[in-house]
């Protein structure tokens, strides 16, 4: 099939590998830390593995129901109760997923129709467009302002019309780190009201942030309440991205239009994992209620190992990933983005992510690259030191 074949054949013509894979592939082939990807290097708490024991010993091996088990639907119940004040049907209004992605394109799937509108905030997550586009959506791409990466809400308020269908916001924010005010919430609600949108809200990092801010869900507003998938992820939350057990918090009518696409997806999502977690939820060990303090700690050791190298960095409010300015650097500030991310991972040997590929429109001469903070310490100590005596060696050439 030649390149004309492929265009034509292609549902998702211009679109390659994501970046992740990519990444993630290069550092194992140079041999070089991983701060690209957004998985943690150690392991998730021990009581959870014991559970995982436990329950695969237990003969949980067959299907669980379509839309999660009992028990799992009644921890997520609890646990937005407690962090959000807001009571959920577990029943009718909670659904287990197979990863936060999946979750996303089965939202997209279920409400976008040939010819809607779709607003996205870049830098933006890789998943949402695509899904937008094989839905036969329109994604329109509006870009965070400022320093922190926020939204600029009479923008967005003059890019809604009567076509839009669906907005997608993300908060605590990737690749960004930035939070969305409560007052910014409202003022979508307001906006949804009055244009019948819905909102897709990806709060995956919910647990995550830091300096004594709190989290606001869309689904603490009421106004939003009706209209909103809330989307989460215990991959992140419990230190276990490879095991893809996410879930979708959405009000009974807009569940079962979730859940009709949900069934042909994945149908439903790996049962012993779900048992496990549901357990480890129920006894309630404090580690939510650690993980704040736990990353914020991790993000303070980053600046202290990165900062002194020349990277200037506006710190992380919330999620594991920091944005690191490297145009004070002169190894690497004459680099595109992407030709930074490639040459710390193939001569450093410390991957990054180049922001560019967030963006439909990557601003020009914008010098930011992402890393992941969810890693021992003793593996960011040790990414500083190779970037440290690489850095030393060019300047003495």
């Amino acid at each position: 099939m030649n390149q004309s074949e492929t265009q034509d054949f292609s549902k998702l013509p211009s679109l390659g590998t994501t970046i992740f894979t990519v990444m993630s592939k290069m550092a194992q082939e140079f041999d070089a830390i991983n701060l690209s990807q957004g998985f943690p290097d150690f392991e998730p708490p021990e009581a959870l593995i014991e559970a995982f024991r436990y329950r695969l010993s237990a003969g949980h091996h067959q299907y669980p129901p379509m839309h999660g088990i009992p028990a799992l639907r009644t921890q997520i119940q609890k646990k937005v109760a407690r962090y959000h004040q807001v009571f959920v049907d577990p029943e009718t209004e909670v659904t287990i997923t197979s990863g936060a992605t999946e979750a996303i394109f089965v939202t997209v799937q279920a409400l976008v129709r040939q010819g809607d509108e779709v607003v996205i905030f870049d830098p933006a997550f890789d998943a949402y467009a695509p899904a937008v586009t094989l839905a036969g959506g329109t994604a329109k791409h509006l870009p965070l302002t400022g320093t922190q990466f926020e939204i600029d809400v009479d923008a967005l308020t003059r890019a809604v019309s009567p076509r839009t269908r669906l907005l997608i916001i993300n908060s605590p924010h990737n690749p960004c780190g930035g939070l969305i005010a409560q007052a910014v919430l409202e003022h979508i609600a307001d906006l949804a009201d009055k244009h019948d949108f819905y909102v897709l809200s990806d709060e995956v990092y919910e647990h995550m942030v830091f300096d004594g801010q709190r989290h606001v869900s869309a689904i603490e507003i009421p106004a939003l309440r009706k209209r909103t998938f809330m989307i989460s992820s215990f991959g992140k939350t419990l230190h276990a991205t490879g095991w893809k057990v996410a879930y979708c918090v959405a009000p009974p009518t807009l569940t079962v239009e979730f859940r009709k696409i949900h069934q042909f997806v994945t149908f439903t999502t790996h049962t012993p994992c779900q048992w496990a977690i549901a357990d480890f939820l129920a006894k309630d060990g404090g580690h939510v209620e650690a993980l704040p303090a736990f990353y914020e700690k991790k993000r303070d050791l980053f600046k202290a190992l990165f900062e002194p190298l020349g990277f200037q960095l506006t710190l992380s409010q919330g999620t594991y990933f920091q944005l690191a300015n490297y145009s004070a650097i002169p190894a690497l500030r004459g680099l595109t983005d992407k030709d930074c991310a490639n040459t710390l991972t193939q001569k450093f040997g410390v991957a990054a992510i180049p922001i560019s590929v967030f963006y439909d429109r990557p601003p020009q001469d914008q010098r930011l690259i992402r890393f992941c903070f969810a890693k021992d310490d003793e593996t960011l100590r040790q990414a500083a030191r190779r970037l440290e005596t690489r850095l030393n060696e060019r300047r003495k050439l």
